[in-house]
């Protein structure tokens, strides 16, 4: 009888339960759209296969062979051809803003040195700041020009036969920049700059705030003379502080302990975070205006970093995802400061590479905090 008593209690306790969360549509969603949300990343964006990579060819033969090596690159799936240029600089630019991740030269006399039966050099050039899509296109790059090598060689033999050690092929020189030994900690380690910046500041800043209307100190902030702006920057302003202390903190451990070179200005860094955290603070605000409990607040903050560690590059290629994620991934404030935050530390790119991803990093900023700002000033009077 006592265990009967103890089982109906208990089963009372769980029924009871249960009806909260039926009766709490924030917990529910959360309970059903998180799993569900999850599983879409993981099964599309948690991938390392490498396609479409964008390639800049320099082209200086412009005959048929050229144009047969370059179809078989952009047939392969591994490289779309996203741009033509005409000197070594413009490839530089490219692979130094990002729009491109490889470079592909063919010399001039190339057609002419597979017609002597010789073999024949192109150079290609890989952006070595991901290990990972680095390692696969030095590899396909590679293949790619064995196989058209060999298709050549047939093509010789059916139109009659070559010379024994005269076999025409083509030779590909490949050199990776920025991470030569394709080291994964200099891909990460600038990386975990913005995602510390975003995490402590987008969930300390919400906890924080939720925090102090739990325990009722919130309306008694209100009811003082301090103005609803005054009250907002004293809350967000010390997270600031801190997130930016790690974020020196680890470039100097990044440096010393994982000998990540830093080639670019740290100051030009460190000015163009700013610029990220009013993302990244909008979003704090906004789950604080939201949430009742440190919880709640906790779960939708670690709903708002989930698609940014997934989605923005952090830690697989974006050229890898489907093209409705990749989509999805321009509207990722974090997206846009990886490629600062790489470009500075690796390439020592400038704020005049950088400015297309100041400016949309800058209108996003500016749009989710001028919202958030609004809606908890709203909420507070």
């Amino acid at each position: 009888m006592p265990l009967l008593n103890a089982l109906v209690r208990t089963l009372a306790i769980m029924r009871k339960e249960f009806i909260h969360v039926r009766r709490d549509p924030r917990t529910l969603t959360i309970v059903i759209i998180l799993p569900i949300f999850q599983l879409i990343m993981f099964g599309y964006a948690v991938t390392s296969d490498v396609k479409d990579l964008p390639l800049a060819v320099f082209d200086q033969d412009r005959t048929a062979a050229s144009r047969a090596l370059i179809a078989a690159y952009r047939h392969s799936g591994y490289f779309d051809i996203a741009y033509y240029v005409t000197s070594h600089d413009e490839i530089a630019y490219l692979i130094d803003s990002g729009r491109a991740r490889a470079g592909l030269t063919i010399p001039p006399g190339y057609s002419e040195r597979l017609a002597r039966r010789e073999r024949a050099e192109v150079s290609f050039i890989i952006d070595g700041s991901d290990p990972t899509t680095a390692n696969t296109a030095l590899s396909a790059a590679t293949a790619i020009g064995q196989a058209h090598g060999a298709d050549l060689l047939q093509e010789a033999i059916r139109r009659g036969g070559t010379l024994p050690g005269l076999l025409p092929g083509v030779e590909v020189r490949t050199r990776v920049w920025y991470n030569p030994n394709m080291q994964s900690a200099y891909y990460m380690v600038p990386a975990l700059i913005g995602l510390i910046l975003q995490t402590l500041t987008a969930l300390l800043t919400a906890v924080a705030i939720v925090r102090e209307r739990e325990q009722g100190t919130l309306e008694s902030l209100i009811v003082t003379p301090i103005r609803s702006i005054e009250l907002i920057l004293g809350k967000i302003v010390p997270y600031v502080v801190l997130a930016f202390m790690d974020t020196i903190l680890i470039l100097i451990v990044g440096t010393y302990w994982f000998h990540v070179p830093i080639n670019g200005s740290v100051a030009l860094l460190l000015a163009l975070a700013v610029l990220f955290l009013m993302s990244s603070l909008g979003i704090g605000l906004l789950v604080s205006s939201a949430a009742r409990t440190q919880q709640e607040a906790m779960m939708m903050a670690f709903f708002t970093i989930l698609p940014s560690v997934f989605l923005s590059g952090f830690m697989f290629p974006i050229a890898a995802m489907p093209i409705a994620l990749q989509w999805f991934s321009k509207v990722i404030p974090l997206t846009y400061f990886l490629v600062i935050d790489r470009g500075i530390v690796l390439k020592g790119n400038g704020i005049a590479i950088l400015m297309p991803q100041v400016i949309t990093l800058a209108v996003l900023g500016t749009i989710i905090l001028s919202l958030a700002v609004l809606r908890f000033r709203k909420r507070l009077e």
